[in-house]
């Protein structure tokens, strides 16, 4: 039921009560659960994430929390505010009395999630988090050495993390089906048992038994008519010991069944002991430990006695159904008794569920399995490591942990590494390319994969520019990633009254090209999000699939549904990117490469005038772009100015033009004549490249001298018409190519830059 104020009597010492009045700041955000509405292990008194409450409690007293949630009014302690932001879950609140330093009284609060299912959530999340802690604890070392000797005592803190996990082993339907076969076809076997019986019943007789006719007590007399009676023997005993074959359940594989059900039993009964209050979990312990006690009540385990030892390579345990589930679960729940994560603290405390964290820790796993599908790589003995007598897991919020791996299912062999928690460093420095890192500020991505040629070393891939960084960032509050961002056409005016508030809608947004500009070669930054919507959020920096900004659904499922398969998707596409060796991103971080390997020197500027890059002109880049330099004959400057061409010799002797990259991709032809060492005479190569011509094709052409070889190279070329060139003039004995005397004819090629630094001014 909503209400607007609560108001709550908690008893305190003296048998006496205070009053706690609390209103909320926000409408429907204040909820008193009772009747049809109460949820099982839930407080009745309810508030919600991420707003924000004032309270007040009777004079004289005031309230402590653990979390930092509660701030009190510096004047009078009795009054304040609640604020719990992204704390979820039981509450409890400590009441104290002016000038005491002792707890006279608890009332407890139920923060809900903004999520409306996030109860659901919580529980599949938990479940999954703990199966696969499970799997890994069962790669981590041989079983066979693996036994239940746990020290409980030791810390504290774990029980509930050490309940989880074992919870989640024996609280299955696989794991009471295995137990059913057991109970119902246990495995039996005949053993040798003396019995006393009538001596008349007795049919084979072996030398024991006549033994016992010759000496036993308890004797009658044989009747004189008797084919046994003899003067020796004139009675016989009226019972005798037989021996005699059963069948029996009482075998090493039963005996081993009931210890590993007295183990959880055992376990979960001091666990459910521990805890005081009656809350959640305390229930979900009682539930566990009654139906481990009907099934240890039932009269198969009444005839097993306990075991000495346990035989682990018995065939039995090792395969037939029943007993081979119970030995895995046995032990696994060894192994899950002893392991310890310190970064579960926030999501395995009693009455404590911080789902955004567990959203956090949950996605690192499916990630991790997504990866391992799409590239091959899996977590090493790292991820699970031994802590003296315990196991520990390495994984924490804030902390940085890859998995690294070679892909090689593919036909570039690429390195990747899969990080949670990784640091990207800021500098200083006003430069540092091309060290890898933020340029700014630190940053810190939830996940990133980083991808790069696995036959060089990450820092050479940095320096390169041959690696690529993908983030991930989980927003586990995100139900509609158009709403949560904003849409395309946004009010800016309504959007800075948001942000002012601190409700500003794009926040997320905003982050993830943060990443992307701030973090060198990252190719792309994605929000994962617990969505239901079918609308999708992509965008591509270009038209290839990275660089790209993005968002995409993930949400716990019981089901195959989850949203796991189009980031598996998303992830085979971004491998068959790289596979392209002809990428427009490979082309751009080549480009990049280049441009910045080497720093800029003061003699490579230009502020001369020049044409401006556009158009036809767009790919000119002044240091890219060349000028062919060359000599022409005075009686053959008309022939060139009325038919646009010219001529260079193409042979083997000295004067011929080398087509090397600069004279073959010329755009425009300087020419001098002898004695000139100051020219304006240039034109606009209009081809792309020089054609061959022969002696006969330039005689044709009316050419004004005999030729005096057989082939030429000859560029068509125009005046040009940019009016940065008029009028100008260049000293061509000051370009490093330029050779003098009888070499100052021959032809060679210059950079546009280079050429405007010799301009005749």
């Amino acid at each position: 039921m909503v209400k607007e104020t609560l108001e709550i009597l908690i008893p305190v010492k003296d048998d006496k009560t205070v009053t706690l009045k609390i209103s909320g700041k926000s409408s429907a955000s204040l909820f008193l659960m009772e009747g049809n509405d109460a949820v099982e292990s839930e407080a009745p008194y309810q508030i919600v994430e991420g707003k924000s409450y004032d309270f007040k409690i009777d004079d004289g007293f005031y309230i402590k929390d653990l979390f930092g949630i509660i701030s009190v009014n510096s004047f009078n302690k009795s009054v304040g505010t609640i604020s719990p932001n992204i704390y979820v879950g039981t509450l409890g609140l400590d009441i104290y009395k002016k000038d005491e330093t002792e707890c006279c009284g608890v009332v407890k609060l139920e923060v809900q999630s903004v999520k409306t299912d996030y109860r659901r959530d919580y529980k599949r999340m938990l479940l999954d988090i703990t199966e696969q802690c499970i799997e890994l604890i069962f790669q981590h070392s041989s079983p066979v050495t693996q036994i239940v000797e746990v020290d409980y005592e030791k810390d504290n803190r774990t029980w509930h993390q050490r309940f989880a996990f074992i919870k989640s082993i024996i609280d299955t339907e696989e794991f009471k089906d295995a137990v059913n076969k057991v109970i119902s076809a246990p495995v039996t076997k005949w053993k040798e048992c003396e019995i006393s019986e009538d001596i008349r019943g007795a049919r084979r007789l072996n030398s024991k038994a006549l033994r016992q006719i010759a000496s036993a007590t308890n004797r009658i007399n044989l009747p004189d008519a008797h084919p046994l009676k003899t003067e020796r023997l004139q009675s016989i005993p009226s019972r005798i010991n037989i021996s005699n074959n059963t069948e029996t359940v009482d075998t090493p594989e039963n005996r081993f069944v009931k210890h590993a059900l007295q183990s959880f039993l055992m376990f979960v009964s001091d666990f459910s002991s521990r805890i005081t209050d009656e809350n959640k979990t305390k229930l979900e312990a009682i539930q566990i430990e009654n139906q481990l006690e009907i099934i240890l009540s039932h009269s198969l385990f009444k005839e097993i006695s306990n075991p000495s030892s346990i035989l682990l390579n018995s065939p039995i345990l090792q395969r037939k159904e029943g007993y081979r589930e119970i030995l895995k679960v046995w032990l696994m729940f060894g192994l899950a008794a002893k392991l310890t994560w310190s970064g579960g603290d926030d999501i395995y405390d009693i009455g404590k569920r911080n789902v955004a964290t567990l959203y956090e820790y949950w996605l690192f796993f499916e990630l991790l399995k997504i990866t391992e599908k799409v590239f091959g790589i899996k977590p090493d003995k790292y991820l699970i490591v031994d802590t003296n007598d315990k196991l520990g897991l390495q994984l924490k919020q804030g902390e940085h942990f890859p998995v690294k791996g070679i892909c090689e299912k593919y036909s570039r062999k690429l390195m990747v590494q899969f990080s949670y928690n990784r640091t990207f460093s800021g500098s200083n420095e006003e430069s540092n390319y091309p060290n890898e890192g933020s340029w700014t500020r630190s940053m810190r991505p939830d996940y990133t994969l980083s991808i790069w040629p696995a036959e060089i070393s990450e820092k050479v891939a940095e320096t390169e520019e041959l690696i690529v960084h993908i983030h991930f960032d989980a927003k586990y509050k995100i139900e509609n990633i158009i709403e949560s961002l904003g849409g395309v056409v946004e009010n800016l005016d309504e959007e800075k009254i948001e942000q002012n508030k601190g409700t500003y809608k794009r926040a997320d947004l905003l982050k993830m090209h943060s990443y992307k500009d701030a973090i060198r070669r990252t190719g792309g930054a994605y929000i994962l999000y617990p969505g239901k919507e079918k609308t999708t959020y992509n965008r591509k920096g270009f038209r290839e699939l990275i660089p790209g900004l993005g968002a995409f659904q993930i949400r716990p499922s019981e089901n195959n549904d989850n949203g796991a398969k189009e980031i598996e998707a998303f992830l085979e596409d971004v491998v068959n990117h790289f596979i392209n060796r002809t990428s427009q991103r490979e082309r751009i971080a080549y480009r990049v490469y280049d441009i910045h390997k080497d720093e800029p020197k003061q003699e490579d500027e230009v502020r001369e005038t020049l044409p401006e890059s556009f158009g036809p002109r767009r790919s000119f880049l002044f240091d890219e772009t060349t000028v062919l330099v060359a000599f022409y004959k005075q009686e053959n400057w008309e022939w060139i100015i009325k038919h646009g061409l010219y001529n260079a010799r193409a042979d083997i002797d000295r004067g011929s033009l080398r087509l090397d990259s600069g004279v073959s991709g010329a755009k425009y032809l300087l020419l001098h004549t002898k004695n000139e060492t100051v020219t304006s005479k240039i034109f606009r190569i209009v081809e792309t490249g020089p054609r061959i011509f022969s002696k006969q094709t330039l005689i044709q052409k009316g050419y004004p001298s005999e030729p005096n070889h057989n082939y030429y190279l000859v560029y068509k070329i125009e005046e040009i018409n940019e009016k940065e060139f008029l009028n100008k003039s260049w000293e061509i004995t000051e370009l490093a190519g330029y050779k003098k005397g009888r070499g100052s004819a021959l032809p060679f090629s210059v950079s546009l830059t280079e050429l405007m630094k010799v301009i005749n001014k």
